[in-house]
């Protein structure tokens, strides 16, 4: 990563997100920036089956189902079932889909590579919806989970992995924190773990790794700062617990997650700006009893394991040998 001196003084948040907002508090949201994949069933195509379905039509909620041919050849053994990873796409609550090629061909590579039959979540992006909404969204999908059918045969609903990247990391740590206190609710569904893929996550205090790559021309800071302000509920800041959970109110909450023994991975880059709040985050789960397991590298950036094809293959062994394990 280059020195920040070398860099631009200022980036254009808006220009950097392809995004414009209009007089109403609603997003037009260019199509540059994450192109989308559709989903297919092609057999004669050289990646996982996958399917969009519905969940909720009023608030445009669903996932995208993606199906291993090990579970589609022997979906009628029920000692062959395969673990669920539930999928949450990241975009700063803002921008992004279950249908961005980015996140798309990641979910294929990790229902291929494990196998496991993936869910990826569509949720309510802000400002349209601000926050909660994409939690609850992501807590309706899990409650969806419990009675479909379109799992039926195929997933281990006792062996279910809550995974996201991103913001879709912060989504998986609040709804973890929900669904640890609910757990009766969902069964069958069982959460055996969670997994924060480079989370979201902020503060008002500026840390020294967000002065040190407030500049750096992959997720500049003054991005991060747009998001959070388009995202969480109005008239709050970056301390609230939804973005900061050094000062939230979640610390008691956690102890909940320890003491159904989940395990939890957190994994982020040092040229993420966002490592010192990760590396936070790690040792409050430490304190409170989590059994967190940490995976911080050298370099990089934020996003760099969903782009670069090499790092995107060891990340997949990271994640295989956690969930397996």
């Amino acid at each position: 990563m280059s020195d920040k001196s070398d860099l631009p003084a200022t980036f254009d948040p808006y220009d950097c997100l392809q995004i414009v907002l209009n007089p109403d508090g609603t997003l037009t949201r260019k199509h540059g920036l994450l192109s989308d994949a559709t989903a297919t069933s092609d057999p004669s195509h050289h990646t996982i089956p996958s399917k969009d379905i519905s969940i909720n039509q009023s608030n445009n909620v669903g996932v995208r189902l993606y199906l291993p041919r090990q579970a589609l050849e022997s979906s009628s053994s029920s000692t062959s079932k395969l673990p669920l990873i539930v999928y949450y796409h990241g975009g700063g609550f803002i921008i992004g889909s279950v249908a961005a090629a980015v996140f798309h061909n990641f979910c294929s590579n990790v229902a291929l590579e494990f196998p496991a039959i993936v869910l990826s979540v569509k949720y309510r992006l802000a400002p349209e919806h601000r926050l909660p909404a994409a939690y609850e969204d992501a807590m309706e999908a899990l409650h969806w989970i419990k009675t479909s059918q379109e799992l039926k045969g195929y997933a281990d609903l006792s062996s279910c992995f809550l995974m996201g990247s991103s913001a879709g990391g912060n989504i998986v740590y609040h709804v973890g924190i929900q669904a640890a206190s609910k757990a009766d609710d969902l069964f069958p569904l069982k959460i055996k773990g969670l997994i924060l893929h480079q989370p979201f996550i902020g503060g008002v205090k500026r840390t020294e790794s967000e002065l040190r790559l407030m500049n750096n021309p992959v997720f500049p800071l003054s991005v991060s700062d747009l998001m959070w302000e388009l995202s969480l509920p109005q008239g709050v800041d970056r301390d609230h617990e939804y973005s900061n959970p050094a000062v939230g109110g979640d610390s008691k909450a956690l102890d909940q997650i320890g003491r159904k023994e989940w395990k939890v991975l957190i994994t982020g880059w040092t040229g993420d700006p966002m490592i010192d709040r990760q590396i936070e985050l790690v040792k409050i789960m430490e304190q409170k009893g989590v059994k967190v397991k940490s995976q911080f590298c050298e370099g990089g950036c934020h996003g760099v394991d969903l782009v670069d094809a090499t790092k995107t293959k060891d990340l997949l062994i990271i994640l295989k040998n956690f969930v397996l394990s």
